[in-house]
């Protein structure tokens, strides 16, 4: 029956009935005539396919001898313009004798399609226990069953779409994003929702603008922000109606560059493209109510959309031709034409028999009682379905009076006439384990916003690359951070770091500060310039000494040999030799026995070429008091104890040496404090004062002997190894005075190049003062190598 009194608009009698409420004539529209305004109601196609849903669903039932068998079910399909209208039909639909101990007519209301409707049906239907369950209702607010008992939903909660729709966000790495709702709580709901789940990702929105359909000061608010917001992703959770009127207004102010991301209500609806929308749907993207086949749905059309279509009655009329039957429905295109697949339309089927099988277990049980609770009433007995239907649809409810959530994530590809080729390119799906509900399909081309090949990028900030630090800005949202380059000697090795950390004591960073590399080593090397230059040194002092050496043995027989003494002479020679050798010790990489190595040996050699200077000093003084009458000090300094002082004099440093390696000798050590960025391998004292006693040691020696050479200074000219000697410790103790603030203040391996440095400077200084006017009279002036030269006005004696 069709057209019924008051809201009822299609109807079957039956043993049970079954309501259903439905905006058939939802758009409503103001026109001013004769200064009054009207409403008028235009046919909904989308509505009129769910409530034909309905009614094809019922006669499948009603086929079927398994479910509900003898008993036949019938429908009262109600029809409203505006909530108003809709709550009056729900009011209409309930308002019923009872029947079988339930309240009402009906045993269950199917509907509505919107949140808001629903939720005002609800608060009716509640007290009377009769249940509620909408097939496209899915604000997560009506979840509450403390607010919502009776109402039930074959469509998935919000919620679940928030989830996925943060997800997706999270998979492509939008983490800046704006997004536009419209009035109502289907979309205020779910934009509050989507926020808070959002900020759980660490995903921000720029601006969440509301769209009014007659207000023009939020349309323009929506177009500057959009044109002047640096998100490239817009969320556009409004419902369908909004949804055309903002489109129909947007489209005419050319706003381009932006991705789309759709909620269900809107995804699917491929009569919203058109080539002026081209620029704004081309790439949209959004989850969608999974696709489904209703086998026979598809023919089932009734007589009244055949008549309003082709606009012909069957029936005979002054005012319209008759149908003939030939007509073509697919050459008209509508929403109701629209059933290549089914998505909303699967959620009205599976509403329909889930009352069906909620009543076929009702009329199982004695009485109509539920055996788990007690209680009567269609109601208790939906709570416990799980049945699937014949297309295959599992259905059963959670705690919440929710079903599983299933969505098919769409890709809006636009083709040149302005028609939508909207291809499925993923699945999210919460019934599989955490890690695989979201998945997209391999090898699927997808389209981006813009008409890009590449996903776009939406961030506030780019991510902090590896060797800077994420430092959230209070003034900020959580997404605009700063980055700040990793302080020195510290690094990050991840994206967006929160902190920088340091390095190991033995490791520092790379320029980027992304890792820590070991750091170079640094010492005297015998490769470096510097190294090599000393060395060279060295060896010429080691052959310089070696030449003097041979010069004085192949001319120990001539009186300057004879009267330098000879003896002590060579000993002088060997020690410098010694000194040379000691300054490599020095270059190359410290170890533990070259630590102990290159002080104790530099200290011993020291003193016995200090020792010979020292004693042949002594022995010019004592030739020289010699020389007056009644003089006889030289046999208190003769050969022997000439080497038992020698002797004494180096033995006295030994001991310090031996004393110094027994109680804390020199190690090798990796000082890390001079320089942050590299590691100065050096021979640490061990013991400072036995560092100190040695070269103080060395120091008296020195002193001494430059005493005793200056106090011999003006002595007669045959004796002018005085002079030589003086000079020679005069050079030898500003090296080492020089030596100890350069050796305090300099550097890594600079300290080993001062004190190889004195060694050297002060070893040439003895062997150029001492021995060099020798040689060169030897072999340049051999004239001057007599007896009667050297006596001159004093008799010659023998040293």
């Amino acid at each position: 029956m069709i057209g019924q009194t008051g809201f009822m608009e299609f109807s079957k009698d039956g043993d049970l009935i079954i309501g259903g409420v439905f905006s058939m004539t939802s758009t409503r529209k103001l026109s001013a005539h004769e200064s009054t305004l009207n409403t008028v109601c235009r046919w909904n196609d989308r509505e009129l396919k769910f409530a034909r849903t309905v009614i094809f669903t019922v006669e499948e039932i009603n086929r079927d001898a398994k479910l509900l068998p003898g008993v036949r079910l019938g429908y009262k399909l109600y029809n409203g313009c505006g909530s108003e209208n809709l709550i009056r039909a729900a009011v209409e639909a309930v308002n019923g004798e009872p029947s079988n101990g339930c309240s009402g007519q009906i045993q269950a209301l199917l509907g509505h399609s919107s949140s808001g409707v629903s939720e005002d049906i609800n608060i009716i239907l509640s007290s009377l226990s009769i249940p509620q369950v909408s097939y496209l209702s899915t604000c997560a607010c009506l979840s509450d069953k403390r607010l919502y008992p009776t109402f039930f939903r074959t469509v998935p909660s919000d919620r679940f779409q928030i989830i996925g729709l943060v997800q997706l966000m999270k998979y492509f790495d939008w983490r800046w994003v704006g997004i536009i709702h419209s009035e109502g709580l289907y979309s205020e709901e779910g934009t509050n929702e989507f926020v808070k789940e959002a900020k759980k990702e660490g995903i921000c929105v720029e601006y969440r603008l509301p769209y009014s359909k007659t207000s023009q000061i939020r349309l323009d608010t929506i177009v500057e922000t959009l044109r002047e917001s640096s998100s490239k992703v817009v969320l556009l959770f409004v419902s369908l109606s909004y949804t055309k009127s903002f489109l129909s207004k947007i489209e005419s102010y050319n706003i381009t560059g932006k991705q789309w991301v759709g909620s269900e209500s809107w995804i699917t609806q491929a009569d919203l493209a058109s080539d002026e929308r081209k620029n704004i749907l081309q790439g949209a993207i959004g989850f969608a109510l999974p696709q489904a086949s209703i086998p026979g749905l598809r023919d089932d059309v009734i007589k009244a959309f055949w008549e309003k279509f082709f606009d012909c009655s069957f029936s005979p009329s002054n005012t319209s031709t008759m149908c003939t039957g030939t007509e073509d429905l697919q050459t008209v295109s509508s929403d109701y034409t629209d059933v290549t697949y089914f998505r909303a339309e699967n959620n009205v089927y599976k509403a329909v028999y889930l009352v069906a099988y909620a009543l076929h277990a009702l009329l199982q049980c004695r009485n109509g009682s539920n055996p788990i609770t007690g209680k009567s009433c269609v109601l208790e007995y939906i709570k416990y379905v799980n049945f699937t239907t014949q297309n295959g649809a599992k259905v059963f409810f959670d705690e919440n009076g929710d079903s599983v959530a299933q969505y098919d994530l769409v890709n809006w590809q636009m083709k040149e006439d302005g028609s939508v080729k909207i291809v499925n390119i993923g699945q999210y799906d919460t019934s599989v384990p955490e890690g695989e509900k979201f998945k997209l399909k391999e090898n699927t081309e997808i389209v981006w916003g813009g008409n890009s090949i590449q996903v776009p990028r939406s961030v506030c900030r780019e991510p902090c690359p590896p060797g800077t630090r994420k430092a959230i800005n209070k003034r900020k949202p959580v997404c605009c951070f700063d980055c700040f380059e990793c302080p020195e000697g510290t690094i990050s090795n991840q994206t967006n770091s929160p902190e920088c950390f340091v390095c190991p004591p033995e490791f520092w960073p790379n320029e980027k500060k992304d890792q820590c590399f070991p750091k170079p080593t640094e010492y005297l090397s015998y490769k470096e310039i510097m190294g090599a230059l000393l060395t060279g040194f060295g060896c010429v002092g080691i052959f310089l000494s070696l030449l003097t050496s041979i010069i004085f043995l192949t001319h120990k027989e001539t009186p300057i040999v004879k009267a330098n003494n000879s003896e002590l002479s060579f000993l002088l020679l060997f020690s410098l030799k010694l000194c040379f050798l000691c300054s490599l010790t020095f270059i190359g990489r410290p170890s533990e026995w070259s630590c102990m190595l290159r002080h104790t040996a530099f200290g011993i050699t020291f003193v016995l070429c200090i020792s010979c200077v020292l004693g042949k000093t002594i022995v010019v003084l004592m030739a020289f008091r010699a020389t007056l009458p009644g003089s006889n000090v030289m046999k208190w300094f003769g050969p022997a104890q000439q080497r038992l002082s020698v002797l004494t004099f180096t033995l006295i440093q030994v001991v310090i040496c031996i004393l110094w390696l027994t109680i804390n000798p020199p190690f090798p050590k990796m000082n890390m404090k001079y320089y942050k960025e590299k590691i100065i391998l050096e021979c640490a004292l061990g013991s400072a004062v036995g560092f100190w006693a040695v070269l103080g040691y060395i120091g008296l020696l020195a002193f001494l002997c430059f005493i005793l050479a200056f106090l011999a200074r003006k002595l007669p000219d045959s004796f002018n190894e005085a002079k030589l000697i003086t000079f020679s410790m005069l050079i030898f103790c500003a090296v080492w005075i020089t030596f100890i603030p350069a050796y305090v203040s300099s550097p890594g391996k600079f300290t080993v190049a001062v004190e190889i440095f004195a060694i050297l400077a002060s070893s040439f200084g003895l062997l150029a003062c001492i021995f060099f006017p020798k040689c060169y009279i030897i072999i340049f002036r051999p004239e001057q190598n007599s007896k009667k030269h050297l006596m001159g006005k004093i008799p010659p004696r023998n040293l």
